[in-house]
């Protein structure tokens, strides 16, 4: 698609890949709404990128309440929408039995359920435009399981399959499906844990201008299907393969993944009482 004649809703717009895809989106020449949550980022991102000039407007929205998502479609089908970008996700590393019912429940309703609610309401305004894109963003983790990240490569998973599904479904339509999966992304969404594991694993981190320029290449050329990074392609390859090969690698890291992914002991009470200084008399 012709960028410049895109209206392109994206969701998460407050965080760093989602500021980073309305900048390259923006000097494109496409119009763009931003959705977020968090109202005061919301509102600093809409200024930095210069929201005056008309091409970027801003709403606030919470995905995962049902009104609030059901007003944001009303505005982006009144805005002529064409292109959405499902950016909007949340990640909790750990291990998965020390995250909290919360937070497994929502990174499935924010990065799973909310998207696939999203789409089935603007989906009837999107098949009548003459073109239309649908990108929903997701991770390596949705093409390899990784320890820390069981919900979330759950959640990812399943978008994909959504994605390779409606694409599927849609192939008649004029609404073509893209699913885009970045590695790993320097992002206030990582912990300070994610962070000291990949510097010790020797994870690569991409910039999030790494991943709007993945965005706009995808838009630009209808490409179905990516990942980005290597050797992240190629493991993803190999997982679908020969995922015994996988297991092998990743089990090798296995020891360093725990350490980084456990949730902190508390000291004992008697051990605090012998370390803690401020429990002896001076």
């Amino acid at each position: 698609m012709n960028l410049g004649q895109a209206r392109v809703l994206v969701t998460g717009g407050a965080g760093g890949i989602g500021a980073a895809i309305a900048a390259e989106l923006l000097a494109a020449s496409a119009r763009v709404m931003l959705a977020d949550v968090n109202a005061g980022a919301l509102a600093g991102v809409a200024s930095r990128l210069g929201a005056a000039d008309g091409c970027l407007t801003a709403m606030v929205a919470d995905l995962g309440d049902t009104a609030s998502r059901n007003a944001l479609c009303s505005q982006a089908i009144a805005w002529g929408v064409n292109i959405v970008v499902n950016n909007a996700g949340v990640s909790h590393f750990g291990l998965h039995d020390e995250l909290t019912p919360e937070q497994i429940g929502q990174t499935l309703a924010i990065n799973t359920l909310a998207p696939l609610l999203l789409v089935a309401e603007l989906l009837p305004h999107l098949k009548a435009q003459p073109q239309a894109q649908l990108l929903n963003m997701g991770s390596v983790f949705g093409h390899i399981g990784y320890p820390g990240y069981a919900a979330y490569s759950a959640s990812k998973f399943a978008l994909r399959g959504f994605s390779e599904a409606l694409r599927r479904e849609l192939a008649e339509s004029s609404v073509r499906v893209h699913y885009l999966a970045p590695r790993a992304t320097r992002t206030p969404l990582n912990s300070a844990a994610v962070t000291r594991m990949n510097v010790e694993l020797k994870v690569a981190m991409d910039p999030p201008v790494v991943v709007a320029r993945a965005v706009r290449r995808t838009l630009q050329r209808e490409t179905a299907s990516a990942v980005i990074g290597w050797p992240e392609k190629l493991f993803a390859r190999l997982n679908a393969l020969l995922p015994g090969m996988v297991d092998g690698a990743i089990r090798r890291q296995l020891p360093v993944i725990r350490r980084h992914a456990q949730r902190p002991q508390a000291p004992s009470t008697a051990a605090a009482s012998i370390t803690d200084p401020r429990s002896h008399p001076a």
